[in-house]
Formats: structure tokens, sequence, C-alpha cells
């Protein structure tokens, strides 16, 4: 079997969809497989999603993609300041996924060193992978962290990357729960913790995966 190069689109803590879909996929060791960003918040389960990526990392090639919750979480954690309240815009839920059965929350270290080592973005020969948007005149390697992380689709759609690759990001959800395809860029947030699906991408061969945050295939 040929490799492939499988994106999803934002978990945000519905760790019962991950597993339905990483079910479905059954990845192999010379799959990669690239997470687009914003595997946490909102959902009911942000702990069983980064647990199940890290046991991933042993079944294939895991690209984790840094999103802009990943970047309000830790700065959360590690005391830094930032524009948005993180616990007002889904922090909470993830908060009460590390509580468990106890009164405190704590996320194991183990975690924040994986969510660490994320990275903004991600290329093959065909496609680049990221969570928001980018500059479509500049060099992928010469991009701010900033558009990576936090461009909405909604403020604009970019132009053709100047490399003539397609671009694959989430970030901005379809709430109608469709993938948005412009021809050079594929978004794949669809709304998955709302009323939406989980949706994955093989780059290499154009197959999509759905499911809901019960695990339920879509038709």
């Amino acid at each position: 079997m040929p490799s492939r190069v499988i994106a999803i689109g934002d978990v945000h803590g519905c760790a019962v969809a991950l597993g339905a879909l990483l079910e479905a996929i059954r990845p192999q060791p010379s799959d990669t497989i690239v997470t687009l960003g914003d595997c946490v918040d909102r959902g009911p389960d942000s702990r069983g999603v980064i647990d199940q990526l890290l046991s991933l990392r042993n079944r294939c090639q895991l690209v984790p993609l840094f999103g802009n919750h990943e970047e309000m979480m830790l700065n959360y954690l590690e005391g830094r300041a930032q524009p948005d309240d993180w616990l007002l815009c889904g922090g909470d839920a993830t908060v009460e996924s590390y509580r468990g059965t106890t009164q405190e929350a704590t996320v194991p270290q183990e975690h924040v060193d994986f969510i660490h080592s994320w990275i903004d973005y991600w290329e093959i020969d065909t496609h680049f992978f990221a969570h928001g948007g980018y500059h479509p005149e500049q060099p992928l390697a010469g991009q701010r962290w900033q558009i990576w992380r936090w461009h909405s689709l909604r403020d604009s759609v970019p132009a053709p990357h100047l490399s003539g690759k397609i671009a694959v990001v989430g970030h901005t959800s379809q709430k109608s729960g469709e993938v948005l395809d412009v021809g050079h860029l594929i978004c794949l947030d669809t709304y998955c913790w709302g009323s939406g699906w989980l949706t994955a991408l093989d780059a290499t061969t154009g197959q999509l995966w759905q499911f809901d945050r019960e695990g339920r295939a879509r038709d």
C-alpha cells in the first residue's frame, strides 16, 4: 500500500470522534497524519484527544500543527499575558477534562511538553498544511506565526501561494459541516464540537472521512 498523507481538521476535544476516525483510517507505519491544530478546547475530552495523539506516534508519522487554542492554553498554564481569556474561549472544557474525579485540574507535564513540540506548518511536494492562513506572496519558511495560527478565512481567503502548492487549513469553522474547497485552498474545520463533523482528507488521493462527535460516520 502506498504511503498516505492524511490531514485531520480541528478536533476541539472530541475524543470519541477522533477515535472513530482513526479506526476508519487505520494508520500504517508508512502513513503521515497531520493534525491541523485546535485539538483542545470546547469539546468534552481534550485530555483524551492528547492521549490518543501521544499513542498515535507509535503507529505512524504524526505531524501535529499548532493552533491558536494550543497557544492560549500554554499561555494560560505558563502565566503569559494574552488578549483573549482562554477559559472563556473553550478552555473551561479543557480544564474539566483534566479534573477527572478530583477537584484539582492538573495537566501532565508530558502533555505540556508534547504540545510545545508542535510546529506551525508542514509541506509536501503538492500541498502545505497550517492551522489558520498564510501570506500568498511570502515563502513558507519566512511567514509569521501569527498568520499561521490566527488568520480567519472570514476576513479574507488568501490568493494562491507563490509555491503553487494547495493549502490545507482549519481554524475557520464551516458550520454547514461541508469542506470548503476553493481549488488552491481547502478548509477542514467542519465544526465537529458543534453540530458538524470531524473531517480527514488524504491529500494523496482526495479521499474524505467524516464522523460526528458521537463517533457516527457520515453516509
